[in-house]
């Protein structure tokens, strides 16, 4: 009887500690509950902090990404010339092609039917059809296209929809992680996982080269233009525009507009059908370290003005060439292409500040914008680099042939007419000039600092540099720029 009395205590101890432990209390201390085997939704998250999953952000957004249809009218083949052996060869002659589908992505913004995408998605297109992820289908309306952006803004006639909101792409770190959701080579929705490899990039595929691009390893392949990059919060970060590969398919190098850049055209867009971009008028290129030697600069940070236009708003508010420009509204510029979109953000007509270093002395200036003409290239008259015409043939140290300027050569460079020093009349391709981008037209002013208005004031310069790198001035299009080569 002891022993069984013993025993029958021992097991309604063990009975209590068994409870204690299913109501995640032991020795009056939390701990985990645990999980039921019959949940359905595993936890995106484990026990030791590491996420496992991703479907709760893709079942948070995916149902905002949309399939897009283009159809655009086919080319009409050219007609043969008559002949009397017509009647013979048409057996032969292929008929008129189709008219050509082209398959994009899209990206709901609104729940009455707003779409995002890329304007080369849509550009050209007689109809467009969407598609839901639920297989619904929608004939879609342009609101308006901009091609220096490549964004397109298009509209369904729909209501609750789900939307994406646009988060703020100014706050995007390095090392993000995001979710690439799109419908790649027309085979239906996928989504892929990477993290933000870089910020600020600039391909120079967009018509205009108004680009900003947020890189990422995320997969991305043709068509998935137009569709969305995520955060983990599903927040719209990004517009996935572009790839860099060596095969067409992805090699993790894609590139996507950031959503504050989306969200200032669309907004213009769907105003008033178009984008307005203010312009300062200058051309502007990235500061080197031998650039900056040459020229006595006491840093590399910033963006040097190599030209001002007449009567621009540079001009009108002082700016010269030779001037930096470090900050914008205080905000700092890292390089060119920082400005140029902080300046094309910015409404015509509208004040901003800038802070230039002139002289070594730091300067306060302001500047009311013009705008960018409907016709103006990024990388012509606006502010920007000058356009580098293409050219050929051999010649010279350099790769060039040079002949000194004269009245009949500036009618045909379009140059002023009191321009000096040597105009370039040739490129080898292949020369140590082309590849820093020196062109036929250009009008080479200095060699390190010395001028050169002769043959044997080039040579002389060249025989001075050596073969440490060499600073070249280049008048361009009625600007200046700096040019570094070195010699072989």
């Amino acid at each position: 009887m002891y022993y069984k009395n013993i025993l029958l205590i021992t097991m309604l101890v063990l009975a209590a500690a068994f409870t204690g432990c299913k109501t995640g209390l032991l020795n009056g201390e939390q701990v985990p509950p645990v999980p039921s085997p019959q949940s359905s939704t595993p936890a995106p998250v484990s026990s030791d902090g590491i996420r496992t999953s991703y479907a709760d952000v893709v079942e948070k957004t995916s149902g905002a990404v949309v399939r897009i249809e283009a159809v655009t009218k086919a080319k009409p083949q050219a007609e043969m010339p008559k002949t009397p052996f017509d009647d013979f060869f048409k057996q032969f002659q292929q008929p008129n092609p189709g008219p050509e589908r082209g398959v994009g992505s899209g990206v709901i913004v609104s729940a009455d039917g707003t779409i995002l995408t890329n304007a080369h998605v849509v550009d050209g297109a007689e109809t467009i059809t969407v598609l839901t992820i639920d297989n619904k289908s929608f004939d879609g309306k342009v609101v308006g296209i901009d091609k220096l952006s490549d964004l397109a803004v298009l509209k369904i006639e729909a209501q609750n929809l789900p939307f994406l909101s646009l988060g703020n792409s100014d706050n995007v770190r390095i090392g993000d992680i995001v979710l690439a959701i799109g419908n790649p080579l027309g085979i239906g929705q996928s989504v892929t996982s990477g993290i933000i490899s870089a910020k600020g990039r600039r391909t120079g595929l967009s018509d205009g080269s108004y680009e900003d691009f947020l890189q990422t390893d995320a997969a991305i392949n043709r068509g998935n233009s137009g569709g969305a990059l995520v955060n983990l919060n599903g927040e719209l970060i990004g517009i996935n525009s572009q790839i860099l590969s060596t095969s067409g398919g992805n090699i993790g190098i894609g590139f996507s507009i950031p959503s504050n850049m989306a969200k200032s055209v669309m907004e213009q867009l769907l105003k008033d059908g178009q984008v307005h971009r203010g312009m300062l008028g200058i051309n502007i290129q990235n500061l080197t370290d031998d650039m900056s030697k040459a020229l006595g600069i006491s840093t590399t940070e910033g963006v040097l003005i190599s030209g001002v236009q007449p009567g621009s708003a540079a001009e009108k508010a002082g700016l010269k060439r030779g001037d930096v420009i470090t900050a914008i509204n205080g905000e700092k510029v890292e390089d060119r292409n920082v400005l140029r979109n902080k300046v094309a953000g910015t409404q015509p007509g509208a004040e901003i500040k800038l802070t230039i270093l002139r002289d070594g002395k730091e300067q306060e200036m302001s500047a009311t914008l013009d705008e960018v003409k409907s016709t103006d290239k990024a990388g012509g008259q606006g502010d920007d680099e000058p356009g580098k015409p293409a050219g050929n043939a051999e010649n010279g140290k350099l790769g060039i042939t040079l002949t000194p300027v004269t009245p009949q050569l500036a009618k045909q460079f379009n140059l002023p007419s009191d321009s000096e020093g040597m105009v370039v009349s040739s490129v080898d391709p292949n020369g140590i000039a082309a590849s820093a981008g020196v062109a036929r037209g250009d009008v080479l002013l200095e060699i390190n600092r010395q001028p050169v208005n002769s043959a044997e004031a080039v040579q002389s310069a060249l025989d001075k540099a050596g073969t440490g790198p060499v600073a070249l001035l280049i008048s361009r299009q009625g600007a200046t720029i700096f040019v570094t080569v070195r010699l072989k």
